[in-house]
């Protein structure tokens, strides 16, 4: 029998199983998709990713770092189209700090690759869980025959995703606290195809955004020089999925709203009529463990919309911290999930949180002068005072600062900026030394 049973071998069940392969544990991981590595789903479009330091650190101590950089492109800031197809720009962080587009499907498969690459480690693909007895200790699977296969556990790590079989395994246990809700928001993929001559229509280093008040369409880079799109938009409304139908509508749309972007997909009408529009799902349970025995990962624990871009990152961190516990036991295994799950999950709830937040500001502040300064005075004044500010950005993206420390730390800066925004001529004072010790003074000491 496996010492480890995992469900799920997406991204972070991947990087879980290969963490634990690390260990000389006997793991087996079952997925109900096929395997990518013949089924060959990684080539051609694919949802990309923004990997930040989070990712990054789980990925260095894998020792997949170096890989996934050969498939990565930085993205060093936003860069924001207007209607009339005026460009600003925002950096992300400081001037070498970038986040990172990379393709789900690619990186899933370097880190199944790594992970099955143990002795010690088996994939059973096709394999879709239909039951788990937590009495008894036993999954059920089918596979594409409709066999029925059983499966002992010792213990079991869920890293299904947002519906997670082995969570709703645990939401029929008592005291055990579960929520779930869509936005009015879903989204549509788009494709900008190469130039040419093989190169990038757009400026490649940064991710783009076309902010529109309600609703908004970004583009990340790939590495072949197309840009993967994505417009989140209202499912119901005036201005909606639901609305845009016919060629004539969407031609006519696109024109009035991105007209700096028709030009760059030849058969946009084509690809809307075809791309399907999906949903976005925020979860939230607690606690993510049954007793010594269960304990769920990544979206299994905390699906969240992907306005912050740390869908992934928070699954890797889930997955090194995690493993930073078991050291600190000494590879003790007694009583990690319930330890672990109570000090993470709250973590798991800020994030969130932060996410639905930024889908505001992305849609609608990333277009608004204010915010904008806003942003520089945070900017200059952390550069001024290192240990005294860092952007709620910075701390989410470029910092192991804890989810909910953050939350908190975010919304104490937002307070403070609020104040410094009503200052007189605030845009002609914005860098001068009263506003420096304006901040100061409503700092805690």
């Amino acid at each position: 029998m496996a010492d480890i049973t995992l469900v799920g071998a997406g991204l972070v069940g991947a990087l879980e199983a290969l963490y634990l392969s690390r260990l000389g544990l006997k793991v087996d991981v079952y997925e109900r998709r096929s395997d990518i590595r013949k089924a060959k789903l990684y080539e051609g479009r694919s949802i990309n990713l923004a990997l930040s330091d989070r990712g990054w650190a789980a990925l260095e101590e894998v020792g997949l770092a170096e890989e996934v950089r050969k498939i990565a492109i930085p993205m060093y800031k936003r860069t924001m189209h207007s209607s009339e197809g005026q460009l600003s720009y925002q950096a992300y962080g400081k001037e070498s700090q970038a986040i990172y587009s990379v393709s789900r499907g690619k990186l899933n498969l370097l880190l199944i690759e790594a992970a099955d690459s143990a002795q010690n480690t088996r994939f059973f693909f096709e394999h879709r869980c239909e039951a788990v007895d937590l009495q008894s200790k036993t999954l059920k699977f089918s596979n594409p025959q409709n066999q029925e296969i059983s499966h002992n556990y010792q213990r079991l790590i869920g890293s299904d995703g947002a519906f997670s079989a082995i969570r709703q395994a645990l939401m029929f246990q008592d005291r055990f606290n579960f929520q779930q809700f869509y936005i009015e928001h879903g989204y549509k993929e788009l494709t900008i195809p190469p130039a040419p001559d093989g190169g990038f229509l757009m400026e490649k280093e940064t991710l783009h955004i076309w902010p529109r008040g309600s609703f908004m369409l970004i583009a990340l880079p790939n590495p072949d020089a197309t840009f993967t799109c994505t417009l989140f938009f209202p499912f119901e409304g005036p201005v909606s999925f639901e609305q845009l139908k016919t060629e004539q509508q969407i031609r006519d749309f696109f024109n009035q709203t991105f007209p700096d972007v028709v030009p760059l997909i030849p058969d946009l009408v084509e690809q809307y009529q075809r791309n399907p529009s999906s949903s976005l799902v925020t979860v939230r349970c607690k606690p993510w463990n049954y007793k010594d025995e269960v304990l769920v990962l990544g979206d299994a624990a905390h699906a969240i919309v992907p306005f912050y871009g740390q869908g992934m990152n928070a699954g890797f961190e889930d997955c090194r911290l995690l493993h930073h516990m078991l050291n600190q036991r000494k590879h003790q295994w007694e009583g990690l999930f319930p330890a672990y799950a109570e000090w993470r999950q709250p973590d798991g709830v800020a994030i969130s949180e932060l996410a639905l937040r930024n889908f505001i500001e992305m849609r609608d502040r990333t277009a608004d002068p204010s915010f904008l300064l806003q942003k520089k005075i945070e900017a200059r004044f952390a550069e001024r005072h290192p240990n005294k500010w860092l952007p709620l950005y910075s701390m989410v993206t470029f910092s192991h600062t804890p989810y909910s420390e953050a939350l908190a730390k975010g919304e104490a800066q937002e307070a403070i900026m609020q104040n410094i925004m009503q200052l007189p001529d605030i845009e002609n004072r914005w860098d001068s030394p009263e506003i420096e010790h304006a901040i100061l003074q409503q700092l805690p000491s």
